[in-house]
């Protein structure tokens, strides 16, 4: 099975879109940090604790030597301190990072650390048949009109009229 670690903003659109339960049902032991929960709203977290309590979810609180590695790190500037940490973990456990935060993305790509996003859990939980094709256009073109990550990226939305066109057929 493999690895991921995920990051707040993944959380916060797989609840907004309500695919949280479609994405704990894919083959894929996810994993985050305490700093990453803690991120979250407490109606959030309430809907993630339900996935740890099942083995769904496995929240991480990292020890402080944990932490001092961190700070050996060279990070760039623009990753927050709960970023950090999902690369750390990633790294440590030879895992996946799942983030739509661009500076996460390319950071876990400078280290060799596979990496995904929103476009690709879709793809999953379609593949999976977690989801109708038709519902998950709709979810993808709402998570696009409101998310400003997506806004105007010439090359998400490229992205996402290619999954259009082929799930509409």
């Amino acid at each position: 099975m493999k690895l991921a670690v995920t990051d707040a903003c993944i959380f916060i659109d797989l609840i907004e879109l309500r695919l949280t339960s479609e994405f704990f049902k894919l083959p894929i032991e996810i994993h985050t940090s305490l700093d990453v929960y803690n991120e979250l709203y407490p109606e959030q977290k309430e809907i993630l604790k339900a996935y740890g309590s099942v083995g769904k979810l496995t929240i991480h609180n990292l020890t402080p030597w944990d932490k001092t590695e961190i700070q050996k790190i060279q990070f760039p500037k623009s990753l927050s301190d709960n970023d950090k940490t999902v690369i750390y973990l990633a790294e440590k456990m030879k895992a996946t990072v799942i983030s739509s935060d661009k500076a996460v993305r390319n950071f876990a790509k400078s280290k060799a650390i596979e990496y995904h996003g929103m476009l690709w859990i879709f793809d999953r939980v379609v593949e999976f048949g977690l989801i109708d094709p038709l519902v998950a256009i709709e979810k993808l073109q709402s998570l696009f009109s409101r998310n400003v990550i997506y806004l105007n990226n010439v090359l998400l939305i490229s992205e996402l009229n290619k999954r259009v066109r082929k799930w509409s057929e």
